[in-house]
């Protein structure tokens, strides 16, 4: 009776494990899903690399054809068909730009509002950052949300405020009202980067240096600050790109020809008429080379720096 009833079970388990050898030996269906899974991620990928495509070619085409323009003489820049390629090239538009114009000087005066704005803006900024990311008081989370919160509001609500206020403390039309509202607009979005940065670096470090006999300011400036390097970079970076690009503020707190930033310098070639395209794409041609020599440069640094702040902030 045992032998009956084992017998075709024993045979059933070993007609089934037998059964499904040859199935998973084949891989038939796990092959099929495989090529399916594969096939689909090498369709996300090419999708992926032909919208990284698409936007470069978006971002960098007006460039090539600004880059194009800048080396045209003037009577041939509007003609058709147009050429990508300039027939004739000359470099008269560089030379009125750089020889025969303001903007070298508005240049150097936004190198100087840029650099102070950076520095204003990082001294204020590493201590509050640093301050968040260590201690813990009652009020931080909504403090830190209030600092987050005012680098919301538009420029332009409080634009007509910070004109009285300029005239007011008679520093309308100088560097020093561009550099304080600058960092003032800027020190927030800082903080907040920072802060993640900050507490990417182990605590531990602080505190071994602490049982060396370090004090806390000297742990934070000869440990933490050269750790936070990449952040502090990036921090800069974005300080110096948003001076650099801003309007705004350069055109309403400055009347000055000889105080006037390089975005409002560009503006000098688009007269009532019309447009002097050649030495515009001139100068911002010129205008875009330190911020390629900056982000070159410093590439590593804010991309480290932003990765951090993303990932804890």
């Amino acid at each position: 009776m045992a032998d009956t009833l084992t017998g075709p079970s024993a045979g059933t388990r070993a007609k089934g494990a037998a059964g499904s050898v040859p199935l998973a030996a084949s891989g038939g269906p796990v092959r099929r899903a495989t090529r399916h899974t594969g096939h689909q991620g090498r369709l996300r990928r090419a999708g992926i690399y032909l919208g990284l495509l698409a936007a470069s070619g978006f971002a960098i085409l007006p460039l090539l054809w600004g880059l194009s323009t800048s080396f045209k003489p003037e009577s041939t820049v509007l003609a058709t068909p147009v050429r990508w390629i300039p027939e004739h090239f000359t470099l008269e538009n560089y030379e009125a730009v750089l020889f025969h114009s303001q903007i070298p000087l508005n240049l150097l005066n936004s190198v100087i509002v840029s650099v102070v704005t950076v520095v204003v803006t990082l001294i204020i900024a590493v201590p509050a950052a640093y301050s968040a990311a260590r201690y813990r008081f009652r009020g931080k989370a909504g403090l830190l949300f209030f600092i987050l919160m005012t680098s919301m509001v538009p420029g332009i609500a409080v634009l007509v405020p910070l004109y009285y206020l300029a005239v007011q403390l008679d520093i309308y039309d100088t560097y020093l009202v561009m550099i304080i509202i600058y960092s003032a607009w800027q020190v927030p979005t800082i903080v907040w980067i920072l802060r993640g940065f900050f507490e990417s670096i182990p605590v531990e470090i602080e505190e071994a240096g602490r049982v060396d006999g370090m004090s806390a300011a000297g742990a934070f400036l000869r440990l933490v600050l050269p750790l936070a390097k990449p952040g502090l970079g990036a921090a800069a970076i974005i300080t110096f790109v948003y001076v650099w690009n801003d309007y705004l503020i350069a055109s309403t707190f400055v009347s000055d020809p000889d105080l006037r930033l390089i975005s409002v310098g560009l503006y000098t070639y688009l007269t009532q008429y019309g447009t002097v395209w050649g030495q515009l794409t001139a100068a911002v041609m010129v205008t875009l080379l330190p911020m390629i020599i900056a982000f070159v440069v410093f590439e590593r640094r804010l991309v480290s720096g932003l990765s951090a702040g993303a990932s804890k902030g």
